[in-house]
């Protein structure tokens, strides 16, 4: 038996789409599969180390690891409308050079507020902290993701969503690129599109027993939402949409990736259907 990791982060979306491995709704005669939950900065820098098998990461991360894991077609999370919120506490007045807490220096949303506040001093930390961060005036103000931009404290507003940021960069119409997943290029090609196919079923399987996988996740206190809550993250982060990339989220990538060559985050332009998966060594391989 092999034994593959797959780290995540604590959030719910990705508890949801990965639990139906762990439930053993999904799974390979000839592979085990490990989940570790870590915050997605940590996954982050893990991936830059090479350290887990198949890995969730933050898409303005990919670049810097493109050389060893493959792009994954699945558990993808986008805004669409909607993403991480800068809050701040209510009639705060911001300056240029404001203390702004952020989950992570390579997350999509960091790369976003750097181009919209170059002049902020950013300091990072677990997102689960940034409330409370920003709310005992440790920092100005904070970016949120994951399940806090929909339960925050009434003390705080919004100063500015990141959506709006991305619309101004990217132009309407196109989807916020967040999260998505990375295989270690190491892993034979042969296996790594059969673990790909596995966690696309697996998120599929999420999907279509919605009411069930939310059920068992709150039973065993593995999300840190309510029912209703739960229901209306997952509308926004762990939908049909994230079975499987389609060519409008494709080119949401390709965007962000252009735009932060442009602002110097990156040596080069990528394109994300170069780094996946090549599908076609499957048809071949059976073919032989």
């Amino acid at each position: 038996m092999r034994n593959i990791s797959i780290a995540h982060s604590p959030d719910a979306d990705d508890i949801f789409m990965y639990y139906a491995v762990k439930f053993g709704w999904v799974g390979m005669s000839d592979t085990t599969f490990e989940n570790i939950a870590l915050d997605i900065e940590t996954l982050n820098q893990e991936a830059l180390k090479g350290t887990y098998d198949i890995s969730a990461i933050s898409f303005g991360l990919y670049p810097f690891i493109k050389d060893d894991y493959a792009l994954l077609r699945t558990a993808v999370s986008f805004g669409n409308g909607y993403g991480p919120k800068l809050v701040k506490l209510k009639d705060k007045k911001l300056k240029p050079n404001f203390k702004v807490a952020l989950s992570g220096h390579y997350t999509t949303n960091a790369l976003l507020f750097k181009i919209a506040y170059p002049n902020a001093r950013i300091t990072y930390m677990n997102f689960l902290d940034i409330e409370n961060a920003v709310l005992s005036g440790e920092v100005d103000a904070g970016v949120l993701i994951h399940e806090s931009i929909l339960q925050y404290s009434d003390k705080l507003e919004v100063e500015k969503e990141i959506w709006d940021i991305w619309v101004e960069l990217a132009g309407e119409g196109i989807p916020l690129p967040l999260g998505g997943m990375a295989l270690r290029r190491s892993i034979p090609i042969h296996k790594a599109i059969e673990y790909e196919d596995t966690l696309i079923k697996a998120v599929r399987v999420a999907h279509n027993n919605k009411l069930l996988m939310s059920k068992m996740l709150i039973e065993r206190d593995l999300v840190r939402v309510d029912h209703d809550t739960l229901q209306t993250y997952l509308n926004l982060y762990a939908n049909e949409e994230s079975i499987e990339l389609n060519e409008l989220q494709i080119k949401a990538i390709n965007i962000l990736y252009k735009i932060g060559y442009e602002r110097g985050f990156y040596p080069q332009i990528i394109k994300a259907e170069d780094y996946m998966i090549p599908k076609e060594y499957k048809e071949l391989r059976n073919e032989n």
